[in-house]
C-alpha cells in the first residue's frame, strides 16, 4: 500500500519561483512541501539577472545581501568586430542608475541562477525546511475539499492529501497538462546555446560580444562573478544536433572567431534551446495553479523570465496564506487577475528586444526594472474619490525616509517587512478606523504619531494628506488610498483580504496546519483528473 501523508501546500518544482513561495509560506507557519523531480539543484547560470524590483522582493524575505555578496552589477560590454578589432560600448544595453529614497535599486545585479536558488534554500533552511529532490508527481485529481496527488521518488510511491496544489515546475509543465490548459504562442526561431565554461584567453573585467547582429557568428561571453566561469551564449542553427561538449563548444570558437587564443578547459553545464514565447490560458482551475515558466515562457533578452517567475511567487504566497487562514477564497481569483495581463506585458517587451538584437541593438530600458508595474484595474484596488496625482491604489509602493519619534531616521521598507497588511494614518488615528487584526499594523504618522514626516517627504512621495488612509498589501503594492471618512470602506475591503480572526495551530513539527475535509463524495470536474 502507498505512503499517504498530507499537508496545506504542495509545490511542484524547486526553481526560484518554487523557492520563493516557499519562503513566504514558511514564514507565515503554512504547512507545506516542495518537490522536485531533479536529483538535485540545479547546476546551471541561466537566469542571472535579478532585476531592481525582484531585489526589492528579496530585501522582504531577508535575502538581498547574500544575493549581492555573491554576484555583482554587469561589468560593461566589449564589442569585436573584423577580427581581433574591439571598442567598449559607450551606451550600454544594461540601464544604470544610482539609487534614490524611493527606489533603492535601480541596477540589475548579475547573479548566476545556480547561486541565486543557493541563497535562496539557505533561506527556506533557516525556516525548518528544505527540497524533496528525485521526488516527482506522477497525477492528480481534485474535488470540493482538496487534491490528491500521487508521488513517486526512489524509495517509495505516496499520496498526498493537499488544500492546494502549486505547478512551478517549468515549460514542460506536468500540471498543466493534467489541467489541460493550453499554452499559446509562438517559437520565435531561434536556437541558442547556454553553458557555464571555464576558459582561458579572455579578460574578466568585461562581458565580451563577438560579431554583433550576425546571428550565426555571434558570440557573448559574460565572466560570472565569485567565479572562475564565463556564460558563453551563442545562437545556433535551428537544425542539427548541438555538440556541448568541451570540444564542440571550442569547435564554435575557433569556428565563429578565428585566432582568438581563447581556450575552453571544461563544462559545469550547458543547454541548447528553442526560444519560446508562449502565455497560458488560465493560471487556475479550482485548487491548482500555476506559476513561472509553467504559466510563461520568455525568450532570455531582457532578462525577465526569472523575475516573473519569482514575483508571481510573491504575489501567490500572501493570498494563499490568508485563504488558509479563514480569509474568503475568493481572494485566489485575485492571482490571475493581476499576474498574467503583467506575463503577456513582459512577453511583448522581450520578443521585441529579441527582434532588435538579431540587428545588433542591444540597448534596454527602464522597463525591464519591473518598478512601474502595478494592478491598477486589479479587484484589489480601492480608490475614493479617485486620484489625480500622488501614488494611486495598484501601484508600486515606494521607498520613503520617515523619522521614528524615538529620533532614529526609519525607511518605509522596514515598516513594511514581513507578512502583515500595513494601514498608514495620515494625522490623528480616529476611533472609526478597522479592529485591530494580527494580520494588520496601523502606525501614524505625524503629530503624536510613531512616525513624524519630516519637512513632508512622505506626504510628497505618495500626495497623501491629512486625514487620508494608506493601505499597503503584504507584497508591497497600495491597495487602497481613501480619507477617514470612507473608513467603512476600507473595513468591508479587509473582510476580503484577512481572516476574521487566526484559525491556525501548530502541528506535532511544529509548522501550522489548518484542519481540512477529506476527500468529497461530490467531485469537481477537471480536465484530465482522473
Amino acid at each position: 500500500m502507498n505512503k499517504q501523508s498530507t499537508t496545506d501546500v504542495l509545490i511542484c518544482g524547486a526553481g526560484a519561483a518554487g523557492l520563493t513561495l516557499a519562503i513566504d509560506l514558511a514564514r507565515r507557519g503554512v504547512a507545506f512541501r516542495l518537490i522536485d523531480k531533479l536529483a538535485g539543484p540545479f547546476a546551471g547560470s541561466r537566469g542571472k539577472g535579478i532585476q531592481p524590483r525582484t531585489q526589492e522582493v528579496f530585501e522582504d524575505l531577508g535575502l538581498i545581501d547574500r544575493l549581492a555578496a555573491v554576484g555583482s552589477v554587469y561589468p560593461p560590454q566589449r564589442e569585436y568586430h573584423d577580427g581581433a578589432q574591439h571598442q567598449d560600448s559607450d551606451e550600454s544595453d544594461i540601464l544604470f542608475a544610482p539609487p534614490t529614497a524611493q527606489e533603492p535599486y535601480r541596477t540589475p545585479l548579475m547573479v548566476p541562477q545556480f547561486q541565486t536558488e543557493a541563497v535562496l534554500r539557505l533561506r527556506l533552511f533557516e525556516l525548518g525546511h528544505a527540497p524533496e529532490y528525485g521526488c516527482e508527481l506522477q497525477t492528480f485529481e481534485q474535488d470540493a475539499g482538496g487534491v490528491t496527488a500521487h508521488l513517486i521518488s526512489p524509495n517509495e510511491a505516496e499520496s498526498v492529501r493537499c488544500r492546494y496544489l502549486v505547478g512551478g515546475d517549468g515549460g514542460r509543465s506536468l500540471v498543466r497538462h493534467v489541467l489541460q490548459i493550453n499554452f499559446p504562442g509562438e517559437t520565435l526561431g531561434v536556437r541558442a546555446i547556454v553553458a557555464d565554461l571555464r576558459l582561458d584567453g579572455l579578460s574578466r573585467d568585461v562581458r565580451h560580444r563577438f560579431n554583433g547582429g550576425d546571428m550565426a557568428r555571434q558570440m557573448v561571453f559574460s565572466p560570472l562573478p565569485h567565479t572562475d566561469l564565463f556564460q558563453l551564449q551563442a545562437p545556433v542553427a535551428l537544425e542539427g544536433e548541438a555538440d556541448l561538449s568541451v570540444s564542440g563548444l571550442q569547435r564554435l570558437i575557433d569556428a565563429r572567431q578565428p585566432g582568438s587564443g581563447m581556450l575552453v578547459r571544461g563544462v559545469t553545464w550547458a543547454s541548447a534551446y528553442l526560444m519560446n514565447a508562449r502565455l497560458a490560458e488560465q493560471y487556475r482551475v479550482g485548487r491548482v495553479l500555476l506559476m513561472g515558466d509553467a504559466a510563461h515562457i520568455h525568450p532570455p533578452t531582457g532578462g525577465q523570465g526569472l523575475n516573473t517567475s519569482v514575483q508571481d511567487a510573491y504575489n501567490l504566497g500572501w493570498k494563499l496564506g490568508a485563504v488558509l487562514a479563514g480569509a474568503p477564497e475568493t481572494l485566489l481569483d485575485s492571482y490571475e487577475e493581476e499576474r498574467r495581463p503583467i506575463a503577456a506585458q513582459m512577453l511583448g517587451i522581450v520578443t521585441g528586444l529579441l527582434e532588435k538584437a538579431k540587428h545588433g541593438d542591444m540597448r534596454r530600458g527602464r522597463e525591464l526594472h519591473q518598478l512601474g508595474l502595478g494592478y491598477p484595474g486589479s479587484s484589489l484596488s480601492l480608490e475614493m474619490p479617485e486620484r489625480r496625482g500622488g501614488v494611486l491604489a495598484g501601484d508600486r509602493a515606494p521607498d520613503a525616509l520617515l523619522l521614528g519619534a524615538g529620533g532614529q531616521p526609519r525607511r518605509l521598507f522596514d515598516v513594511l517587512k514581513g507578512t502583515h497588511w500595513t494601514l498608514i494614518v495620515r494625522g490623528q488615528i480616529e476611533a472609526s478606523l478597522p479592529a485591530t487584526n494580527p494580520g494588520l499594523r496601523i502606525v501614524q504618522v505625524g503629530e503624536g504619531g510613531e512616525f513624524i514626516d519630516t519637512n513632508d517627504v512622505f506626504g510628497s512621495v505618495y500626495g497623501l494628506a491629512e486625514g487620508e488612509l494608506l493601505l499597503i498589501r503584504p507584497d508591497g503594492y497600495v491597495g487602497a488610498v481613501l480619507p477617514v471618512a470612507e473608513s467603512r470602506r476600507l473595513t468591508a475591503y479587509l473582510a476580503n483580504v484577512l481572516p476574521e480572526s487566526p484559525t491556525l495551530s501548530a502541528n506535532q513539527n511544529g509548522r501550522a496546519a489548518s484542519a481540512w475535509p477529506a476527500p468529497s463524495e461530490v467531485q469537481v470536474a477537471v480536465p484530465g483528473g482522473d
